[in-house]
């Protein structure tokens, strides 16, 4: 792990929704931290909490129906899901910039994509109009936008969806923010505009130092981007290890099967999928939520929850079998 101190630090984060049906328990006691300059991927399915959990962080979920009974997410000395809304307003945008997935329904369709960038700068910076038209005008050159000046008088509907998700990523990036959560921002792209916003990104980190929390459902996207990965599953991280160690050693079932569905170049094998239905959330995990697709399950598994665990230094599992030794991990 990094010998950098942790710019954001979350502990035993629990997010609900109320729903006609039941409480959807969506987040069930995340813990994760992300330190300066990292790179850090959040790898799950459609379902598993990924966006909660990062919305939750900055209270961008709805609430109500949304709630936050539990948890702390600690940036600069301060509990994010308890400070009031005036202070949070400054962190959002300022410090911690989110790019969401869709920015056709995250740019206003009725401003220009100037006044978008220069309402950030303006807010949190406290800049004029003249030097918020310059940072604007150096902002879109920062993301590799052709034609920079003219685009800042456009409107999003009159770029293409690879331009509008690099002015989402210019607005996140407008007040250097010393985090950069970004929400699946290449999956409505086509693969040739995606690994253009895969570079910019990288580029950028490497060039600001921003920590940045890639959120995907793709294993591969993040296999030359990310320095460590998250694994979530039913609401939970069953496992956390560097992204090197991740992909040579997966220690948890599921790990396992995201990886087997990837297509390789040098195998010819049939790609394997992963068998059985998601966990339903509106039920709280008193058991494995893997267990009913798990090859490895065994009784305790079907009875007791397990907690993520370390197994290295740089490694964590939440899982009662020990693969690697074909065992359960613990005697007790």
């Amino acid at each position: 792990m990094s010998d950098k101190p942790p710019v954001l630090e979350v502990n035993d984060l629990v997010t609900r929704f109320d729903t006609q049906d039941g409480v959807v328990h969506a987040v069930n006691g995340v813990t994760f931290e992300v330190r300066e300059g990292e790179f850090l991927g959040v790898v799950g399915e459609s379902g598993s909490g990924k966006s909660v959990t990062m919305m939750s962080v900055l209270r961008l979920i709805p609430m109500p129906p949304g709630y936050i009974p539990e948890g702390e997410a600690l940036f600069e000395d301060q509990d994010l899901l308890q400070i009031g809304l005036d202070e949070l307003r400054a962190v959002r945008g300022g410090k911690i910039g989110f790019i969401f997935q869709d920015p056709m329904t995250s740019l206003n369709p009725v401003l220009t994509v100037g006044l978008q960038i220069k309402e950030s700068l303006k807010l949190h910076q406290g800049m004029n109009d003249k030097e918020a038209d310059a940072r604007a005008l150096e902002l879109l050159k920062l993301v590799e936008i052709p034609s920079a000046e003219q685009q800042l008088k456009n409107y999003p509907h009159e770029l293409s969806g690879g331009m509008r998700q690099r002015v989402m990523i210019a607005v996140a990036l407008a007040c250097n923010p010393q985090v950069l959560i970004a929400d699946e921002p290449t999956t409505a792209l086509d693969v040739t505009i995606q690994a253009q916003i895969i570079e910019i990104v990288r580029e950028l980190r490497e060039r600001l130092g921003t920590a940045v929390i890639w959120i995907t459902h793709d294993l591969a996207v993040i296999a030359g981007l990310a320095d460590r990965v998250l694994v979530m599953y039913g609401g939970q991280i069953v496992e956390e290890a560097k992204v090197s160690e991740l992909y040579a050693n997966p220690q948890h079932p599921y790990t396992q099967g995201l990886l087997a569905s990837l297509p390789r170049l040098d195998q010819r094998t049939k790609l394997v999928s992963i068998e059985g239905q998601p966990p339903s959330l509106y039920d709280p995990p008193a058991a494995c939520s893997f267990a009913p697709r798990c090859v490895y399950a065994y009784d305790r598994c079907k009875i007791e929850n397990p907690k993520l665990g370390p197994i290295s230094d740089t490694h964590a599992v939440a899982c009662w079998w020990d693969i690697e030794n074909d065992r359960p991990r613990y005697d007790n």
